[in-house]
C-alpha cells in the first residue's frame, strides 16, 4: 500500500497482518448496493456486511450490540430501548463500576441523541438515584452548571466530560470495546473516523 512519508515521498508499506472490513448498516434497505467503487475489496471476500435491525435475537440479546443498536435507534423508540438496555445491564455485570460507566455511556448516547431533553426528562428516563451516580451529574453539581449541562439549552455549558460532541464520543469508545464492539463498528455507529478510534483503543491497550 503506498503511502507518503513526512517528505512527500511516497513508499510502499509491505502488509504482514490479515485483515478483514465490516461494513455496519442500521437495516439492510439503507445498503443500496452500489459498490463499484470498491469491486475489489467487496469481491476480495474479506468484506462483511452487518445489519444491525437483523442482529441480536430476543431469546440470546446482547449488550454490546445492543449499545450500538441505540446509536441509530429511532427517537420514538430510543428511551425505551436505553431504559431495557440498563435493566439488563443490571442482570449481566456484575461489578458495579461497570455498571456506572454503562449507565455514563447510555446517558452520554441520551443526551447526544436527544439534546432538547430537559433535565426532568433524563430523570425520569434513568430514574434520580441513578442519574446521581453518573459522572456527568457529579460534575454539573460540583460545577453548579447541572441545568445547561443536563438541558443543553444554554451553548458553553455542556463542559467537563461532554465538552465537545468529539470528545464526548470518544471517551464512549473503551467501553463500547470493553464490551465486544470492533473498531470498525465503533468508528461508523458514532460516525466518527476510525483513525481517532484505533488511537483511544490503542492508548486502552497501552494502559493495560
Amino acid at each position: 500500500m503506498p503511502v507518503r512519508d513526512g517528505r512527500g515521498v511516497c513508499q510502499k508499506t509491505q502488509l504482514t497482518n490479515n485483515w478483514r472490513g465490516v461494513v455496519v448498516y442500521p437495516s439492510r434497505n439503507i445498503d443500496t448496493g452500489e459498490t463499484e467503487r470498491y469491486v475489489e475489496l467487496v469481491t476480495s471476500g474479506r468484506i462483511t456486511r452487518i445489519y444491525l435491525d437483523e442482529l441480536d435475537s430476543p431469546a440470546s440479546p446482547s449488550i454490546a450490540i445492543g449499545t450500538v443498536k441505540l446509536v441509530v435507534e429511532p427517537e420514538s423508540s430510543a428511551l425505551t430501548k436505553a431504559r431495557e438496555l440498563i435493566d439488563f445491564a443490571k442482570q449481566q455485570i456484575d461489578s458495579e463500576i461497570t455498571q456506572r460507566e454503562f449507565l455514563e455511556l447510555i446517558e452520554t448516547i441520551i443526551i447526544y441523541k436527544f439534546p432538547q431533553k430537559s433535565r426532568e426528562e433524563i430523570e425520569q428516563m434513568f430514574g434520580f438515584s441513578e442519574l446521581q451516580q453518573t459522572k456527568v451529574y457529579q460534575e454539573a453539581k460540583q460545577e453548579g452548571k447541572q441545568e445547561g449541562k443536563l438541558e443543553g439549552k444554554q451553548e458553553g455549558k455542556l463542559e467537563g466530560r461532554l465538552e465537545g460532541k468529539l470528545e464526548g464520543k470518544l471517551e464512549a469508545v473503551p467501553l463500547m470495546l470493553n464490551l465486544g464492539a470492533t473498531v470498525e463498528q465503533i468508528a461508523e455507529s458514532l460516525d466518527v473516523d476510525i483513525e481517532l478510534v484505533r488511537l483511544v483503543a490503542a492508548k486502552v491497550n497501552t494502559d493495560k
